[in-house]
C-alpha cells in the first residue's frame, strides 16, 4: 500500500496535491526484484600512467499496480 500520492488523474480530470493528495491511496504487487545492466565507468588521465577501472549494477523492483482510490 502506497499512501504518498503526488497526483491522481481520470481521463481529462486531474487532482495534484501541494505536496500529497489527501486521501489517495495506490495498492501495488511486487512483481520481481533484480539488477540492471552494468554500466562500466572507464577514467583516465592521459601522459600520466592513470587508469581506473569500475562497474555498478542498479538494483531496481518492479511493480504492478493492481488499485488507485482516490
Amino acid at each position: 500500500m502506497l499512501d504518498q500520492v503526488l497526483a491522481v488523474g481520470n481521463g481529462s480530470e486531474l487532482k495534484v496535491g501541494t505536496i500529497l493528495v489527501f486521501g489517495a491511496s495506490v495498492k501495488a504487487t511486487v512483481v520481481a526484484h533484480g539488477q540492471h545492466d552494468k554500466v562500466r565507468i572507464f577514467k583516465m588521465r592521459r601522459r600520466k600512467h592513470y587508469q581506473k577501472r569500475q562497474g555498478h549494477r542498479q538494483q531496481f523492483t518492479e511493480l504492478q499496480i493492481d488499485a488507485i482510490a482516490a
